[in-house]
């Protein structure tokens, strides 16, 4: 499990909290995820790929979870 810590922002675009987490290296490998439905956001495949993300989501993706604090 990741957990990802929010600092002095309300929120996080999906395609963004997958590059610094190193779970994609690019915004493009990001994207192609997003749109093949691989990215789960609070147990719902998530397609949108600017999704904003706040404290208490929860983000699947490659058998990992990324929790947001």
């Amino acid at each position: 499990m990741i957990k990802f810590n929010l600092q002095g922002v309300d929120f996080i675009e999906l395609i963004k909290l997958l590059k610094v987490t190193n779970i994609c290296g690019s915004g493009g490998e990001a994207k192609y995820i997003v749109d093949g439905g691989e990215v789960k956001l609070n147990g719902e495949i998530e397609h949108r790929k600017r999704a904003k993300l706040r404290k208490g989501d929860k983000i699947e993706v490659f058998n990992e979870i990324i929790e947001i604090e």
